[in-house]
């Protein structure tokens, strides 16, 4: 089971990753929030098939007494979700997206101290993990720049609030419906975003349609697919060492960026990979299993 879920959030990291280069493409004529309406809105389609393709089962755990519907946990997740990636969008404008990549993963840090302020354990060796991995983002993604401003800010404020997700999902992912928690996560991030987009931006269906695949491509798997995989790999997983596997996405942003847009990597950014990989394998050291205290 703990392998599964480690597969499950490699997976995620994996989409998520790659869903950078098409967030790059999808965004040339739109705007950041009508892009991100079109994607959440293209991930409830996607998980709201799931839903319905697992009626049957939904309703077999009724009859048996042991069916938890996701939908009201779903709403504090989605917040939570919903305001990181909104200032996160929003930080981009001010600063760098280097730093807005590592800056965002201060959760790697944060979760494991916000962990045992809740009562679980963290062992020495996922400290070390998260560090590591924390080092390895900032090699990766914002070695050498040092300014401080508004944007990095909000990137900052943004990370407490994918730890809050992280945090949350541990909460409830083993206790209510995966899919159902996973669709009203989608349903609030899609109904949030779009309301920003009528409020700060206008649009042309043209452009939508212009911008059909990276859209088509964050939606089924970044929304999708992916978001789907990190609540049901959370279930097996503990939320540090699923923080510090979800920020393998970088490495696999960087490699997208290289493959597809012909972006070069330097000695440094490759030290930045291997330090993030040795967190990550750091925290799959055996004894490091979920903490039964919650």
């Amino acid at each position: 089971m703990r392998l599964r879920g480690t597969l499950m959030l490699l997976a995620a990291s994996f989409f998520w990753g790659t869903t950078f280069v098409a967030q790059i493409l999808g965004m040339d004529g739109l705007g950041p929030y009508t892009y991100a309406a079109a994607r959440f809105a293209l991930g409830v389609l996607f998980i709201g098939a799931l839903w319905l393709l697992y009626r049957d089962k939904r309703a077999e755990q009724r009859r048996a007494g042991t069916f938890r519907s996701g939908f009201r946990a779903g709403i504090p997740v989605g917040l939570a979700m919903f305001i990181g990636v909104t200032l996160q969008q929003v930080a981009l404008l001010y600063t760098t997206a280097g730093k807005t990549a590592f800056i965002t993963t201060v959760y790697i840090v944060l979760v494991p101290f916000a962990a045992v302020l809740l009562g679980q354990r963290v062992r020495a060796v996922q400290w070390g993990g998260a560090i590591l991995a924390f080092a390895g983002v900032y090699f990766l993604s914002a070695h050498g720049e040092i300014t401080i401003n508004t944007g990095d800010l909000l990137v900052l404020i943004c990370s407490f609030f994918w730890m809050a997700q992280i945090l949350l999902i541990d909460r409830y992912a083993r206790a209510v419906d995966a899919i159902e928690l996973c669709f009203m996560q989608m349903i609030v991030c899609t109904i949030g975003s779009a309301v920003l987009a009528v409020i700060y931006e206008s649009f042309a269906w043209i452009d939508i349609w212009g911008a059909a695949i990276p859209i088509l491509y964050a939606g089924l798997f970044s929304c999708g697919v992916a978001y789907t995989c990190q609540i049901l790999g959370q279930a097996y997983v503990e939320p540090t060492q699923a923080a510090i596997l979800m920020s393998t996405e970088a490495i696999f942003a960087a490699a997208a960026g290289r493959l597809i847009l012909g972006e070069t990597m330097s000695g440094v950014q490759l030290l930045g990979c291997a330090l993030l990989l040795g967190g990550a394998l750091m925290a799959q050291v055996r004894g490091t299993g979920k903490s039964q205290k919650n």
